[in-house]
């Protein structure tokens, strides 16, 4: 094998030697494939962490703990308190402040204190949500944009076969293979992109479905003491 003939081929050459368009297409799509990676790591943390504090909340209440302690916890520790946690905060204050009015109705009470907790669990889920939507957008739309930059590509290869008496493999081969480098910059940043979101989304999913139902069987809790 030649070995000018496999440098001319390496994957470096071929983005160096493609057109201004296609060379700022790839950019654009290694740019995007950073900035994947960087939310993909920063959501796998959030999660585990979100995961991790839901689980030692859970069986500190379940466990028989004071409400009143664990309340006070929570707002000592507010800064680092997972979302089930802040959930629990929200609705035990409202649940606080309203039972001390006088004359104030349960079904009232337990209104407020589910209103509360419903404006919390919406806030987490915005916050676990944050990001999701760029992934979805990388893994939607970059296979795309690499193969409009493959498109660009194979019709500049073309063109200059027209000052070409004769045109040979070796003649179109490499601006070919200029163009779809594009295309597997576009795949290599769509894939885990999509990955993620898929994983990511599924994760939501988990924690909403806890956050609900810790949110009902409090609500009870609070309901029968309030009686």
């Amino acid at each position: 094998m030649n070995p000018t003939v496999t440098q001319d081929m390496s994957v470096l050459s071929l983005i160096t030697g493609a057109s201004v368009l296609v060379q700022g297409v790839m950019l654009v799509l290694a740019l995007a494939s950073l900035f994947s990676w960087y939310y993909i790591f920063l959501k796998i943390f959030t999660f585990q962490r979100a995961t991790r504090l839901a689980d030692r909340f859970e069986k500190e209440f379940w466990s028989g703990s004071d409400l009143n302690e664990l309340y006070q916890r929570a707002v000592s520790s507010r800064n680092s308190a997972g979302g089930l946690e802040r959930i629990f905060e929200s609705g035990f204050r409202e649940f606080a402040k309203v039972r001390k009015q006088p004359g104030m109705d349960i079904s009232v009470v337990m209104d407020g204190v589910r209103r509360a907790m419903r404006a919390t669990y919406q806030r987490e889920m915005e916050r676990l949500e944050s990001s999701l939507s760029f992934l979805a957008s990388v893994g939607s739309v970059s296979p795309y944009v690499g193969l409009f930059g493959t498109v660009w590509g194979i019709m500049n290869s073309f063109r200059g076969l027209a000052n070409v008496a004769q045109a040979t493999l070796g003649t179109v081969a490499p601006g070919i293979a200029e163009a779809l480098v594009a295309t597997a910059m576009g795949l290599f940043a769509a894939i885990p992109a999509t990955l993620a979101y898929n994983r990511f989304a599924g994760d939501i999913n988990r924690l909403a479905t806890r956050f609900d139902s810790f949110m009902e069987e409090f609500s009870n809790i609070l309901q029968r003491q309030a009686h």
